[in-house]
């Protein structure tokens, strides 16, 4: 067991200067969940490694994802089954060895809505879902009756189904769990540094050597030296395949995928729920106190770094959602609304909803690895397949990946915790649910927060506006886990910027008093952290209210980011 890395302001410090002084084996550039899973599978095949992320860890796709580990029913239907097997084998290693903290059993209705044929062929398909991959950690499918679904989900309208199916998928934040990653990948020797930006690609003749990475707190550059860069950084693939010099082995779309988030109160049910739509599936997921619904799944060619969510968006979901509701939801009801960009490979189907979810991995030039496609729940698959490809690279004895028995950090000791939360309640003095909740966060690294809070009670206190999350989680992100401005914290180290109807601005400047102090802020500087914040959030507004993606991106890009860093539109394909 190793022991958890404190990304702080000194860590960042050292990390920056071994930037300069070390060739690496492997330079990883991006730090969504695939740079974090290379990351750390080269980091444990014992090869030397950094990563870099331009913004912060999770900040693109990875924190914007349906937050679902599974292996995609859609998929099956669609007669994938070495993708679906495949995403099933890691949805049962995430819940009993890799990250039991972080990734959990989540219920879906499945309702159905003609009679005859229906029961029997989704039952086959379930049937199959239950034991592919090896799952044994998730219930069986259940037959339901019409009024049994609706005993368990009496916010559905009668005439909206004829019967249902109940199955069991598992769910994270997957934000948190890409930071774990992260975290887990610097326990075990690599360097990572967020806000650190890939400029340039340092060439000998062919051949790629390393990069120029801008520190973007900074402006400061360094040249990294590298065995072998691995490009993992999703809807930028092509960019840093054409800083190399050359077109690359494929090329990636990006598709927006819109989500809402409503109060739990809003649906009467006991479980999630799958809905058929056109086109695709809808789902209604359980989030603590609230339900995420999406996902659309539309072509993006603006700023990939902000998409933007438009009205007609959210009105395709409203509709779709309401469709099978008793009392249906409104925009009032809306309390978060976020966008994400799948990267797909390129296929000759104009309509991303075809393009693959599998992955691909290339060898463009030597020294330089590029991945890409893949869906979210086989990161780990997907990182192991790159580091693979990176041998040639490296040279030398490289072992075989290994993560599938590396649990990440805080899961270790976690079940024990689990045992003891009434102990832990009464030695905090804090309620069980809110032990839980920081159980179900941190894992085992609970201990962390408990030991920051020690000497100082008041971090014991709810954050105003956001109840749910204590002042020692903002003051934790800072201090632990590599967080660098109040977006960072708000946005994903937390999910306040989606999980409240203010979307985090009651509690922006309580957050800039904790985390100014550890991060050298001046009162100056906390105030325009506030006002970037403020910013943003009412960009988002703004641009939620127009119709087509064009306006919605004006909007959004007017607010100014607080990293600076040139806006980004998708790349047109050759």
């Amino acid at each position: 067991m190793t022991s958890a890395v404190r990304l702080d302001a000194e860590y960042r410090s050292r990390a920056w200067k071994r930037l300069a002084e070390k060739k690496f084996d492997v330079l990883v550039v991006g730090g969504g969940v695939t740079g974090a899973g290379v990351a750390l599978d080269a980091a444990t095949r014992g090869l030397s490694t950094a990563l870099v992320e331009q913004r912060d860890f999770g900040s693109g796709t990875s924190s914007r994802s349906s937050k679902l580990f599974h292996g995609g029913l859609r998929y099956l239907e669609q007669m994938n089954f070495d993708l679906v097997r495949e995403a099933l084998k890691e949805r049962e290693l995430m819940l009993t060895r890799i990250a039991p903290h972080l990734v959990k059993p989540v219920p879906f209705l499945y309702p159905l809505t003609g009679r005859g044929w229906e029961r029997p062929y989704v039952t086959a398909g379930l049937t199959l879902y239950d034991t592919m991959g090896g799952a044994r950690s998730t219930p069986r499918h259940k037959q339901l009756t019409r009024t049994g679904a609706l005993r368990i989900a009496p916010s559905l309208r009668r005439d909206a189904l004829t019967g249902a199916l109940l199955y069991y998928d598992a769910q994270a934040d997957d934000a948190r769990h890409t930071l774990t990653t992260v975290r887990t990948a610097a326990a075990y020797g690599a360097w990572v540094l967020a806000s650190a930006r890939v400029v340039d690609l340092i060439r000998a003749g062919e051949r790629i050597v390393g990069a120029v990475v801008e520190d973007v707190e900074t402006g400061e550059r360094v040249q990294v030296q590298a065995s072998v860069v691995v490009n993992c950084t999703g809807v930028w693939t092509d960019d840093i395949q054409t800083m190399a010099g050359g077109r690359g082995r494929f090329h990636v779309r990006a598709s927006k995928g819109v989500h809402i988030v409503v109060g739990r109160d809003r649906i009467n049910s006991e479980t999630g729920l799958i809905l058929r739509t056109e086109t695709s599936v809808l789902f209604v997921i359980p989030w603590g106190t609230h339900w995420i619904i999406g996902t659309t799944d539309t072509d993006w060619e603006l700023d990939r770094s902000h998409p933007s969510a438009t009205r007609a968006d959210i009105d395709y979901l409203l509709e779709h959602v309401n469709a099978v509701l008793n009392v249906p939801l409104t925009h009032d009801d809306i309390q978060g609304v976020y966008a994400g960009l799948r990267p797909l490979l390129s296929g000759e189907s104009e309509d991303t909803s075809q393009l693959s979810r599998e992955h691909a991995v290339a060898r463009p030039q030597p020294g330089l690895v590029s991945i890409a496609g893949g869906k979210y729940t086989t990161y780990r698959v997907m990182a192991a397949d790159a580091v693979d490809a990176a041998r040639a690279d490296v040279g030398g004895d490289v072992g075989e990946s290994v993560t599938e028995h590396i649990p990440l950090s805080g899961a270790e000791g976690y079940v024990a915790l689990v045992n003891q939360i009434d102990r832990l309640a009464r030695h905090q003095d804090l309620p069980v649910w809110r032990i839980t909740h920081l159980l179900d966060r941190y894992g085992s690294l609970v201990h962390e927060l408990f030991a920051l809070s020690e000497d100082d009670r008041s971090l014991y206190d709810p954050l105003p506006g956001a109840e749910e999350y204590l002042t020692v989680e903002a003051l934790y992100a800072v201090t632990h886990e590599g967080a660098l401005h109040l977006d960072d914290v708000l946005a994903r180290r937390t999910r306040i910027s989606i999980e409240t109807p203010d979307r985090g601005v009651q509690c922006a400047e309580a957050v800039a008093r904790v985390v100014g102090p550890v991060l050298g802020w001046d009162d100056a500087r906390q105030l325009e952290e506030v006002e970037r914040y403020r910013a943003r959030v009412e960009a988002e507004r703004e641009s939620q209210k127009e119709l087509a993606d064009s306006e919605a991106n004006a909007e959004r890009l007017s607010a100014p980011d607080i990293r600076r860093i040139p806006v980004s539109r998708a790349p047109h394909e050759p």
